[in-house]
């Protein structure tokens, strides 16, 4: 019945920080359209981003900003995340580790974004 993610949304403190910080580190896109929340852009997936205090409707019953957990597929070489991390001085604080992904198995790194969600960064191991 489903076929992948289109999107799924965080509650920040600040929108400008957060794509400040996603688009230095990890290389999204910035997507700002009228009366639509800020969007990431990243492959064919994007992040909608609400603000504290200026939600969009619907939301989550109790959208809170530092809640996230989740995962995101390399398109680069996992070493060259793990450089762009140290450049930007992000600390990594797991990693790299083997995990197991939705398509197998995948090494990857866990750091933290400006509202303290957990970003696990992946790459799939060649089989």
């Amino acid at each position: 019945m489903i076929a992948g993610i289109d999107h799924f949304v965080l509650t920040v403190r600040s929108v400008e920080a957060t794509c400040d910080f996603y688009g230095r580190v990890l290389g999204m896109r910035r997507l700002d359209e009228p009366n639509r929340p800020t969007a990431l852009l990243f492959g064919p997936q994007k992040i909608n981003l609400h603000e504290v205090g200026r939600t969009f409707e619907p939301k989550a019953r109790t959208p809170t900003p530092g809640s996230g957990d989740f995962c995101l597929v390399a398109a680069v070489p996992l070493a060259e995340v793990q450089a762009s991390l140290e450049a930007h001085g992000v600390a990594i604080e797991v990693g790299p580790v083997e995990r197991i992904g939705a398509r197998g198995p995948l090494m990857s790194v866990y750091f933290r974004d400006p509202d303290d969600n957990l970003v696990e960064v992946s790459e799939y191991r060649l089989t």
